[in-house]
């Protein structure tokens, strides 16, 4: 244990060191963070108030409530590395990563962590001004609360394994851009990121819940606002749990695979 709180330490100190350097440069990506919920907030706020006030049981406020958690849940779970992957194989950055004694996705997690928190100073005064523009609506509960915590968590580890293990493609593959558009159009839709759930056709709904996307941001989102009773945010944390133990699995399995193709490209 001590030698892991080490590790995560001296990379945790790195990567902030990093990120504050270019700061400037995350401040802008933040931005277009910022940007994504607020456009659908405003669309979907607009069609309940051409619809009566309310489109399946949501209002313009309830609305704001949401993209404003869901804003804040994409944030703290979306990862890069799939899309960095195949420039770090190709400018042979990952074999240096491959002489140290620790698997490289320990310094993904770490720099993913430090990105978020520096990050936060520019996505806290977004979520103030937000607050005061919209006047979200929520209902919270003690006990949907305090869940929403382990399945941030989970969401995180979900979310971050899932596109580490699509991002091990780049092994086989010269080009990733592809795959990796599907993948983030899927995420859209299924997650809850386009519009919430409860507002896509029925069979579509039914297909989001049995997918991973749905619990990487959707699941949190609606648990923290009391969308889901208590024995679904049980069902939806064990298929987190699920979820997490397959893709877990899928990166021991397959980094052995890639590892053994690898060889070294670039400079």
């Amino acid at each position: 244990m001590r030698h892991w709180l080490e590790t995560y330490r001296a990379f945790l100190r790195i990567a902030v060191l990093e990120q504050l350097q270019y700061r400037a440069s995350g401040a802008i990506w933040m931005i277009g963070s910022v940007l994504e919920p607020v456009v659908f907030l405003v669309v979907w706020s607009t069609v309940a108030r051409s619809q009566g006030g309310a489109v399946a049981g949501f209002t313009a406020q309830t609305f704001a409530a949401y993209y404003i958690v869901l804003m804040m849940v994409n944030h703290l779970t979306f990862t890069w590395v799939m899309h960095d992957f195949q420039f770090r194989v190709q400018m042979g950055q990952l074999s240096f990563a491959l002489l140290r004694p620790v698997h490289p996705i320990h310094e993904d997690v770490a720099a993913n962590v430090a990105y978020k928190l520096v990050m936060l100073t520019v996505m806290m005064p977004a979520l103030v001004v937000l607050w005061y523009a919209f006047e979200p609506e929520f209902a919270l509960a003690a006990w949907s609360t305090a869940t929403f915590v382990p399945a941030l968590l989970l969401a995180f580890l979900l979310r971050f394994l899932a596109e580490w293990t699509l991002a091990l493609a780049t092994f086989w593959m010269t080009r990733v851009t592809a795959m990796n558009q599907i993948y983030f159009s899927l995420q859209m839709f299924l997650a809850g990121r386009v519009a919430p759930i409860a507002l896509l056709p029925a069979w579509l709904g039914d297909l989001a819940h049995g997918l991973p996307f749905y619990y990487m941001v959707g699941f949190p989102v609606e648990l923290l606002l009391g969308k889901i009773s208590a024995d679904a945010a049980l069902d939806g944390l064990m298929a987190q749990l699920v979820w997490v133990a397959v893709m877990a699995a899928l990166i021991a399995l397959v980094w052995r695979r890639a590892v053994a193709r690898f060889s070294a490209v670039g400079s």
